[in-house]
């Protein structure tokens, strides 16, 4: 299988997230309702697959969840999507180049947000809740159980499970960058996400479905999700833009290619 060094991941990095932030609009929005509803289907396929296996199989019925969860990350890349936590980490590369403004990344982080949220919710609600693939039986047991762990961790808890899980999803685009074969691609994916669904740690996106899934169902409330949601997003964001970005592009900096004036006034 052909990839990069990387070295030229970095820069292909740099490259992808100067790409992202000039996407139109309505580019950005549709990819980004992908993006959410991919991940989405993604840990669906995970409760379908784990809530009726015996307890007595422990942690290994949580490692085939986790084996099947990549499916997500693996349409993104592949299909095409936009995801925040993979921005979080491919834009800020591209800000601490000097090739987006702060100002272009708080813009698209924003804008991915919302079209994630929606993609989420609509696989939540069309699926789990009127499909009723998380609204009965063990299914609703396994999505209830979930959601009521990400809520009721304490709030510096929640953010560090962020940050880990924001290291292994920047991890997972950043090898992807790395392979020139859809095979190769598939791999980079499954290992780092694989390993974070089994750890448990917390993905903001991930939280966007099966949060609001139990919600549907008549767990919790939306005060509760969205003070979650506030932790996990921090966390997410020092994840992938501190511990994959910035320690990327202190390291490789010098060896990144310069970019005129002229081609950075043209993308």
């Amino acid at each position: 299988m052909a990839y990069h060094s990387p070295q030229q991941i970095a820069q292909l990095a740099v490259e992808t997230g100067a790409r992202k932030v000039h996407l139109p609009l309505h580019s950005m929005l549709l990819l980004g309702f992908l993006g959410g509803a991919f991940i989405s289907l993604g840990y669906l396929l995970d409760i379908r697959v784990v809530a009726s296996l015996p307890h007595e199989w422990g942690s290994f019925s949580a490692f085939l969840g986790a084996a099947v969860f990549p499916v997500g990350l693996m349409l993104i890349i592949i299909a095409g999507g936009e995801l925040l936590t993979g921005n979080m980490m491919a834009v800020s590369m591209a800000c601490l180049a000097k090739r987006v403004t702060a100002a272009q990344l708080a813009k698209n982080w924003f804008w991915i947000t919302i079209s994630n949220f929606i993609g989420a919710l609509f696989v939540a609600y069309f699926f789990g809740h009127i499909a009723e693939l998380t609204a009965s039986g063990p299914y609703l047991e396994k999505t209830v159980a979930t959601a009521q762990a990400k809520l009721e961790a304490n709030p510096l808890a929640a953010i560090f499970s962020a940050i880990g899980c924001n290291w292994l999803v920047g991890l997972a685009v950043w090898m992807a960058y790395g392979a020139e074969d859809i095979g190769g691609k598939i791999l980079a994916i499954w290992f780092p996400i694989m390993a974070f669904v089994a750890i448990g740690f917390q993905h903001v996106v991930a939280n966007m479905f099966v949060i609001p899934a139990a919600i549907f169902a008549g767990y919790f409330n939306w005060g509760d999700y969205f003070y979650n949601f506030i932790l996990v997003f921090i966390g997410n964001a020092i994840g992938g833009s501190l511990f994959v970005s910035a320690f990327y592009w202190i390291a490789y900096r010098r060896e990144l290619a310069p970019v005129s004036n002229t081609e950075s006034k043209e993308e």
